[in-house]
């Protein structure tokens, strides 16, 4: 659950800490006349993290590190009143943000560093929502550390708008309620209003609509990175030409099922046995990632040879989540995939964990 405070002295610099989410089911209904997908989604947040820092600026400019960020010494800075679009950080095919930081509907694995970051949205469609006026009063210096993969199917650019948004209400004691700045998060991207709460909840209409779950326990999991990033758009577009292509033709809405929540793997999480859990993840757009990335076939097949008791692309992929019955276990797993040479790197998370939760607010003095 999103950290919101109420106390009022001035905090000169915030920084809130945002976990990455896995999809455990991934259910995708046909398009709707918007172009979105009506969605039944499972989101888990793990603990792979990216943490955002603002402060107070004549300006706003933006810094990344880490995953997905821009060569030492660059950074982007611009005028507040070109920082407009903060309604928009999705296509209208994609149902998220893709993880990208609202990068182009192209692959990239590089997050923008202007307007087009959903960080640097937040903060405009917060300050806008609030009523703040002037580039002093709205101005702000975002700095994201990034663990969260680029266009890994991990909602890293939903995290990081969340976490500006939970940032720039402490900083600006706008007072914002979670629901509040899940209101705004939500006209950003899909993703943004669970990276708020995160848990482990159900997102219905386009992924934005939350219930809580009830999840009994800690889950174990490896996280096998794509050698490179897939666009969400891409996926989704892929998603509805294979279903054509099975249906020998161009299927109308009747032809796709409308997505249904899976009450067996509710109550597989409801029990806490991870080996109940395993075999029903589900992910609708998993033949788009493997039409996309093949050799996300020979990752998931290695996570299965080594062990896991479930394997799936997380949301659009390229990532591969592989479920593991206990920490050791995990990290068995962990080392068995990387010598497999089937991905980029591997790391080792759990879950369910907080939502963006503020770490640190620096007074004035």
């Amino acid at each position: 659950m999103a950290q919101v405070t109420t106390t009022t002295r001035p905090a000169q610099t915030c920084t809130v800490r945002v976990p990455a989410k896995i999809n455990l089911q991934l259910s995708v209904g046909p398009p709707r006349p918007d172009g979105y997908h009506d969605i039944v989604s499972v989101f888990h947040a793990v603990s792979l993290f990216d943490e955002v820092t603002v402060s107070h600026a004549d300006r706003t400019s933006i810094s990344v590190s880490g995953e997905g960020g821009s060569p030492v010494g660059s950074g982007g800075s611009f005028p507040r009143s070109n920082s407009s679009g903060g309604s928009g950080g999705s296509s209208p095919r994609s149902n998220s943000s893709g993880g990208s930081g609202g990068s182009s509907p192209r692959s990239n694995t590089v997050v923008p560093l202007g307007p087009a970051n959903l960080a640097v949205q937040a903060a405009v469609a917060l300050a806008r929502a609030t009523g703040r006026r002037g580039r002093t009063a709205t101005g702000v210096r975002i700095e994201i550390r990034k663990r969260i993969p680029v266009a890994a199917g991990l909602a890293g650019g939903s995290a990081d708008a969340a976490a500006a948004l939970v940032a720039c209400n402490e900083l600006w004691r706008t007072g914002l309620s979670v629901s509040e700045l899940s209101e705004i998060g939500a006209s950003l991207g899909s993703d943004v209003p669970f990276a708020l709460v995160g848990g482990t909840a159900v997102g219905l209409g386009r992924g934005e609509q939350l219930t809580r779950a009830l999840v009994t326990g800690s889950y174990h999991w490896v996280l096998a990175f794509g050698v490179s990033g897939l666009a969400t758009p891409d996926v989704y577009a892929t998603c509805d030409r294979l279903r054509a292509v099975r249906a020998g033709g161009g299927p109308g809405p009747a032809d796709v099922p409308a997505p249904a929540l899976n009450a067996e793997l509710m109550g597989a999480l409801r029990s806490g046995d991870p080996a109940a859990v395993g075999p029903l993840l589900g992910n609708d757009l998993q033949p788009a990632a493997l039409s996309l990335q093949p050799l996300l076939r020979r990752a998931l097949a290695a996570g299965r040879e080594h062990g896991a008791l479930g394997a799936i692309v997380s949301g659009s992929g390229p990532t591969c989540a592989f479920l593991a019955g206990d920490a050791d276990e995990a990290s068995d797993l962990a080392v068995a995939i990387t010598g497999a040479g089937v991905c980029r790197a591997v790391v080792q998370v759990s879950g369910p964990v907080p939502g963006a939760s503020l770490v640190e607010s620096g007074a004035a003095t």
